[in-house]
């Protein structure tokens, strides 16, 4: 059973949602901050998202995941 069926909170600074989603932590920073929102200080591998976090962090990625569509040929 994973972490997030377990009941985990968002990892998002001041947030006590419970997470839906687990993401890989170096590219939910990359989206996540740029859109204002902060993390805890700690370096995890994985960051546990809420519903609201997740669908910013999709909009924030979507131009990302695009580029890459383009360039690997998918």
């Amino acid at each position: 059973m994973g972490k997030v069926k377990t009941g985990t909170v968002c990892s998002v600074k001041g947030c006590d949602e419970k997470a839906t989603r687990s993401v890989s932590a170096e590219k939910a920073r990359e989206g996540l901050q740029a859109a204002g929102a902060a993390f805890e200080d700690e370096q995890p591998r994985r960051l546990y998202l809420c519903q609201k976090h997740y669908k910013l962090y999709k909009k924030q990625t979507k131009q990302d995941k695009k580029v890459d569509k383009w360039r690997y040929g998918a």
